[in-house]
């Protein structure tokens, strides 16, 4: 199985992890948040542990907050040519996954080489990274989300990265139901991304589990690839489901019927205090050879 991991960033840098947590530096501001994966007790060397600008800290209760915010409510950070706007949320997230620019840099070689107008669906689209790196190299990407806010900070990103006048649609709405109507109009998509939550509502209250649901999501997306597809790549984070067996649904799903290769990974980030990779979920990936 493989491990993909940017080696790329400049703006983020995954200083140390230990007792649950992990140390980050977003452009010039450190930050300590909450990890599940870092189940061990390393000792804390780095320096940086005890200069932090945020500290996000989980609640007995449920739920958690930023008991230090010396940062900014919001700053910018770069990956290349792409830019981004970072706002510590109270869910401990900053907007942004940086583990993500392993899978912006193999499919904006694949938009790039495929050396033709490239259509890319991108669901459960989140603030746009996946958005802004394809329309970056000449995509045209329609993102969805449900969540307006997340979509408006998508239309932000692209902006800072000078892709307000590119080839975008943005749609607040639900996933699912888009792709359902999609298939109805008879509309195809040379690339699609999925980027899934693990648990969540529908847009009637009932509840979502991924490892319940993403087969039969997978399956009516696939519905949607054109006749020459390029890639489909499906994001998880879902301790539950291995890679291997996301692996077996794509085959089964896009593989008898578009042929190409299909190949899964852990997403990983290299942490400077030691060298290992931290894991930060799963990625699925198909590609016509």
């Amino acid at each position: 199985m493989a491990s993909w991991y940017s080696e790329n960033w400049k703006d983020y840098e995954l200083l140390d992890t230990s007792d649950g947590e992990r140390l980050e530096r977003w452009g010039k501001y450190i930050l300590i948040r909450p990890d599940p994966q870092v189940i061990w007790h390393s000792e804390k060397k780095h320096p940086m542990w005890h200069r932090a600008d945020g500290i996000y800290r989980r609640s007995g209760s449920g739920g958690g907050a930023w008991i230090e915010h010396k940062m900014p409510d919001q700053w910018n950070v770069s990956y290349g040519k792409l830019h981004f706007v970072l706002r510590p949320m109270g869910f401990k997230h900053t907007g942004l996954f940086p583990e993500q620019a392993a899978n912006w840099d193999w499919f904006s070689d694949l938009i790039v080489r495929a050396n033709r107008p490239i259509k890319v669906l991108n669901l459960f689209a989140y603030t746009g990274g996946a958005t802004v790196a394809a329309a970056s190299v000449g995509a045209s990407v329609v993102h969805v989300d449900a969540a307006k806010g997340m979509v408006q900070q998508a239309k932000e990103n692209a902006a800072l990265s000078g892709l307000e006048n590119a080839p975008i649609r943005y749609i607040v709405d639900d996933c699912k139901k888009f792709v359902e109507r999609e298939i109805r109009r008879g509309n195809r998509y040379d690339a699609i991304i999925m980027d899934p939550p693990s648990y969540g509502r529908g847009p009637n209250g009932e509840v979502w589990k991924l490892e319940d649901n993403v087969d039969a999501l997978i399956s009516l997306t696939a519905q949607l690839l054109s006749d020459n597809p390029l890639f489909f790549l499906v994001n998880s984070y879902t301790t539950g489901l291995s890679p291997l067996t996301m692996a077996y649904m794509m085959k089964v799903n896009i593989i008898e019927k578009h042929g190409g290769r299909v190949e899964a990974g852990e997403l990983g980030l290299p942490v400077t205090a030691t060298g290992a990779l931290l894991p930060c979920g799963a990625s699925t990936r198909w590609w016509k050879e």
